[in-house]
């Protein structure tokens, strides 16, 4: 099934205004009443969970679809209808899969479009390459040894350094983090059910292999300027999205250029979610 993978990757670079929180969350409120995001702009971990309820809405609003159009159909898989009166079959064809997922200032939404049951099936993991404050990274590793397999746990092994390990861990952990997403299961699904054995390009659920998903894997780069200095605050995300194509084989396509990477993630900030915020109703 050749259904196309697009992306949407937005920069949350600053905080919102006590102001620019209030409208977001009327707009949350109007259009994803069912969302479970407390109205707390003290809380910033709200905003995140806010935007990536937004981030559907914005992305048909590009799409030039009126609200009243489509509805979504939040299950354990997002997807959207569009409720324009044309035939079933028609319909059948134009749904929308989804999933977003955040991490610290990395929202981020997978979606494709095509028949229900080829578009169910998509996920997307973010993790930040870097250990929490006050934890080394090969602490922050063997911290996270029950989510690996003996398999995985090699592969970030202390003696290899600290840089090589988070990378590799968060390679892992993005990976199992969008497969989890994308069969609609909870965070709390063991994650050493999963293996990913990164040189051998080969996955496996209980230690059947998974046939038929792609994995998508490529590095996000962000920063902002450091106040008061020339240089920037740069932070480093490991992204991956899973999607069930149906084929016999388990595919791996590691995104390396920049700009084929343009041709399927595209990059926003705050600010511009923020600017037709009000639209969004519409």
């Amino acid at each position: 099934m050749d259904c196309p993978i697009l992306v949407w990757m937005l920069f949350t670079n600053r905080e919102m205004t006590k102001e620019e929180y209030a409208k977001c969350h009327a707009v949350l409120r109007e259009c994803v009443p069912h969302a479970p995001v407390r109205n707390s702009p003290t809380e910033p971990e709200t905003m995140r969970q806010m935007v990536a309820f937004l981030l559907p809405l914005l992305m048909m609003r590009h799409r030039r679809v009126p609200r009243a159009r489509w509805r979504d159909n939040i299950t354990t898989m997002h997807h959207i209808t569009d409720d324009n009166p044309v035939a079933a079959a028609s319909r059948a064809r134009s749904m929308i899969g989804y999933h977003t997922s955040y991490d610290h200032n990395l929202v981020g939404m997978a979606m494709t479009q095509g028949r229900r049951e080829d578009v169910v099936n998509i996920g997307i993991g973010i993790k930040e390459i870097s250990a929490p404050p006050g934890m080394s990274g090969q602490d922050f590793a063997i911290s996270l040894y029950h989510k690996l397999t003996p398999v995985e746990q090699s592969f970030i092994n202390p003696s290899q350094g600290e840089e090589v390990v988070m990378r590799r861990l968060c390679l892992i952990l993005a990976l199992k983090q969008a497969y989890i997403k994308a069969i609609g299961q909870p965070m709390g699904f063991d994650w050493s059910r999963l293996e990913f054995n990164i040189p051998e390009k080969t996955a496996t659920g209980d230690g059947r292999p998974l046939a038929g998903w792609e994995f998508r894997v490529w590095t996000s780069q962000l920063g902002w300027p450091i106040p008061g200095e020339s240089g920037h605050h740069m932070q480093n995300y490991q992204c991956a999205v899973a999607f069930f194509r149906r084929t016999r084989d388990t595919k791996f396509i590691w995104q390396n250029d920049a700009k084929e990477l343009e041709s399927w993630v595209q990059f926003i900030t705050l600010d511009q979610l923020l600017n037709v915020a009000d639209k969004l109703v519409e």
